[in-house]
């Protein structure tokens, strides 16, 4: 199998190009990225193919999708501050993005395209857990965006034939994920702060929750989804139901660190959702051998990361990542 993965130099991008060229199943992986978030390092020492290009040149990237046999579509400008400030980069990264994309595959007879949608999409529905066919009010232009970009690739499974699986992510969390910039997600911003003795920042009283789901769990089930050829009609969560609140993180930490870490809340942020948790049900009936990771473990093992990168400078770079 010839794989492309667009945003392949971001967080999970790098992390699935790492685990697909490991996997007997791929044949030749191709990253595609225009750096404008993702970084060249986070690619050292895999041996991929790699094409610079925006998901917006629609001449480059139908280079780049031609000859593929599978696209993981990761590309995208998350983060719900952001699309705040700036919604019409937002929409046009992940809505239009995502529709270069499905074009590109249809165009060149692509047999298989998985996206990335997200929980955000529930918004103001308040009930837990999340089911995906439950209605949706979506409460940022992000979710907005990533609304689009399920509907779209859904639209092309029934209207040309496309091959489509359209996943919902819960707040991905792992080794690699970046925490120096203003858009950094809760968990590297929290380890972050914690090793350097600094206090971790609440924006709200710290009880809001999520399903954090660690990267490795999430690139196993990708991988998967290609190995059998999945698709379904639906989007489907990729999170496993075990919501925890941001000040239960902390206390993770706490036992993790062997330390007291110190806090201070801020303003709740317009568009963040206070509850997210995952209906498992549907992803499990379609990857009944998937196995989570705990909050634990997968807190262990990133934290031990963090403590080896603080040894060295960070490389300069914007890249983004899930809230």
């Amino acid at each position: 199998m010839r794989l492309l993965i667009t945003g392949g130099a971001g967080f999970i991008g790098a992390n699935l190009a790492r685990m697909a060229v490991a996997d007997p199943r791929v044949g030749r992986v191709t990253v595609f990225d225009d750096l404008s978030t993702g970084l060249l390092s986070t690619l050292v020492g895999l041996d991929v193919d790699l094409v610079e290009g925006s998901v917006l040149d629609e001449a480059v990237l139908s280079s780049a999708v031609a000859g593929q046999d599978a696209v993981v579509h990761l590309a995208a400008l998350p983060s719900v501050p952001r699309s705040v400030r700036d919604p019409l980069a937002t929409h046009h990264a992940n809505a239009t993005g995502t529709l270069h994309v499905l074009q590109a595959a249809v165009r060149h007879g692509v047999g298989h395209v998985v996206v990335a949608s997200s929980s955000s999409v529930y918004g103001a529905n308040t009930a837990l857990p999340k089911r995906e066919l439950g209605w949706q009010r979506p409460m940022s232009p992000y979710a907005v965006s990533k609304q689009c970009t399920e509907a779209y690739t859904l639209a092309y499974q029934y209207t040309y034939g496309l091959p489509t699986l359209a996943f919902r992510f819960f707040n991905v969390y792992g080794p690699g994920q970046r925490y120096d910039h203003p858009y950094a997600a809760v968990i590297p911003r929290f380890v972050h702060a914690a090793l350097r003795g600094e206090p971790v920042v609440f924006y709200g009283d710290g009880h809001q929750s999520r399903d954090f789901t660690y990267v490795d769990t999430v690139c196993a089930v990708l991988l998967d989804a290609l190995g059998r050829g999945v698709c379904y009609q639906h989007p489907v969560n990729l999170a496993f139901g075990a919501r925890q609140s941001l000040r239960a993180v902390v206390a993770e930490l706490e036992w993790i660190l062997d330390r007291r870490v110190a806090w201070r809340c801020e303003p709740q942020r317009p568009g963040d959702v206070r509850h997210s948790e995952a209906d498992r049900r549907l992803l499990h009936e379609l990857f009944p051998d998937v196995a989570s990771t705990s909050l634990a473990d997968g807190l262990r093992a990133t934290v031990r990361w963090y403590q080896a990168q603080l040894a060295q400078p960070w490389p300069v770079g914007d890249e983004e990542s899930r809230r």
